[in-house]
């Protein structure tokens, strides 16, 4: 049978529970605790061009309750900012609970694909081997999981790992690796580390890596480390760098800090969804905005199709139920979608959506507040954008 958690670990689920704690902190939190700007650069703000699309009337899943439409399923999600923009326009955009188009809003898990938008990048560019392992890179970190594995097994979440000889649980280690960020969020008489580099020494390895896919923090922030010593820059003046200041964002985003002043690369981001989306719209158009290459067109272009033999085909979404059939593909820290559209996301807890589809002249952002339990049915937020889509192009 399989093991569960010890009744002394509940304490880590109220994170995901709690209503009025989780729209604190997607909505704040980088006012919860110390965060960085990523800078938006000199240039003017890329202007969005304007397109109107009446969707609230639009049927988009049928459920055992009837037609489930966008009213419908802004509630079910808790949505705060929604964005859909078809063929280089925004033709439908809402904020609810107090956001409006200039509010930062938390991508959460989201932040992880961006940041393997830049390793991608620093590959192409000759600056970063994928086949080394992590501690050629981060010497400290060799004999950990993360330092013995390769950066491609980092990028394709290739590792498995238990912390400090705990039985490895997902949603709890997620829950305390929030604790080693914020000391605001360590329960009482929290003994852990309480920075983002001591918490990944104590990872060890309980299988060879590359073997099977498993979601977890740790691979991104070993792998943030890894770019951190490659370039010489923060995680925040890289992304700036490399993404934040070259489409033409409106707005700095922010990454939150641990203790140790050293961003949390996993899900510590914030930004506006109509900044978001300008990041998507230019992977839309093959890395390139108003004709001025941001990535390199291969990078863009191998998202869907880059995955590198050995590493699975098909996993398992991290809110998908156990049985459930795996029917995505993981690469470089994107979910790809298998539909007929070409289609990938950006995915974090709670709702955070960046949705892709080339094939549909699509670009959708989600921002939500969502409770996780299993007592809240999952809200079919990627049906919704591909039925969007279709209707769109129809």
């Amino acid at each position: 049978m399989p093991q569960t958690a010890p009744l002394s670990d509940l304490l880590w689920t109220r994170g995901y529970t709690d209503p009025a704690w989780i729209h604190r902190f997607t909505s704040q939190g980088r006012e919860l605790s110390p965060s960085r700007r990523v800078w938006r650069g000199e240039t003017p703000a890329r202007h969005l061009p304007r397109g109107e699309a009446d969707l609230d009337a639009l049927d988009l899943v049928t459920t055992d309750a009837g037609a489930l439409k966008l009213p419908d399923l802004f509630a079910a999600a808790r949505t705060d900012a929604f964005l859909v923009m078809h063929r280089g326009q925004v033709v439908y955009d809402r904020y609810l609970h107090g956001a409006d188009a200039h509010t930062p809003h938390f991508n959460a898990s989201a932040a992880k694909s961006y940041l393997g938008l830049v390793a991608a990048t620093l590959a192409h560019q000759g600056l970063l081997d994928r086949t080394a392992p992590a501690c050629a890179y981060v010497p400290e970190l060799a004999g950990t999981a993360f330092g013995d594995a390769r950066v491609q097994d980092l990028l394709h979440m290739g590792t498995q790992v238990s912390y400090a000889g705990r039985r490895f649980d997902k949603a709890i280690e997620a829950q305390r690796y929030y604790a080693v960020v914020a000391p605001q969020l360590r329960p009482f008489g929290y003994s852990g580390p309480t920075g983002i580099h001591e918490h990944l020494l104590t990872a060890r390895a309980t299988a060879a890596p590359g073997e099977e896919f498993r979601y977890e923090n740790g691979n991104v922030e070993a792998l943030a480390e890894v770019l951190r010593r490659v370039t010489g820059l923060s995680t925040s003046d890289l992304l700036s760098d490399l993404l934040w200041a070259r489409i033409g964002a409106e707005e700095d985003a922010y990454y939150i800090l641990d203790g140790d002043g050293i961003e949390a690369a996993c899900g510590g981001f914030s930004a506006t969804a109509r900044d978001v989306a300008r990041l998507g719209e230019m992977l839309r158009c093959g890395g390139a905005v108003g004709g001025r290459q941001v990535v390199p067109e291969e990078v863009a272009g191998t998202i869907t199709r880059g995955v590198p033999d050995g590493y699975p085909r098909r996993v398992r979404f991290p809110a998908a139920p156990p049985d459930s059939p795996a029917t995505l593909c993981y690469h470089d820290l994107w979910w790809i979608l298998n539909d007929p559209y070409g289609s990938y996301m950006a995915s974090g807890i709670h709702g955070q959506r960046l949705f892709v589809s080339p094939g549909l002249d699509l670009v959708v952002v989600h921002f939500g507040s969502q409770v996780m339990s299993p007592a809240v049915p999952p809200v079919p937020l990627v049906q919704a954008f591909v039925r969007i889509g279709v209707h769109l192009n129809s």
